[in-house]
């Protein structure tokens, strides 16, 4: 993956990144919310670094999540223990829908200064 912020002339090169997206529709985002905190060990313990979690702006109960792990063997590995956590009674009393989960390879990422 390269890294770089904005008005950098360098570019450098790090470990290598997969992201795993997951789309869901929720009943209530607050209590969705409350369940998905409860598995931040389960998702400690299965390598993942780190998330990012959006709201639609015009149905904030759709809710898209990626998951950041270290390779592509990682993610792919937690995306089948997703079928673990949306088998929950929690998570199938607080979830509509969810879509397959879509897993992509970071090739660049970049920040701009302001």
């Amino acid at each position: 993956m390269v890294v770089a912020n904005a008005g950098d002339t360098d570019q450098t090169n790090e470990a290598v990144m997969a992201t795993l997206h997951v789309e869901n529709t929720v009943r209530d985002f607050e209590e969705w919310k409350a369940v998905f905190d409860k598995f931040d060990r389960f998702r400690a313990e299965k390598r993942m670094r780190g998330y990012r979690m959006s709201r639609q702006v015009d149905d904030p109960n759709k809710v898209a999540i990626d998951l950041d792990f270290d390779s592509v063997e990682d993610a792919t590995e937690f995306r089948g223990a997703l079928e673990q956590i949306w088998q929950t009674p929690q998570s199938k009393q607080q979830m509509i829908s969810h879509g397959t989960p879509t897993l992509y390879d970071v090739v660049e990422q970049r920040r701009v200064e302001l």
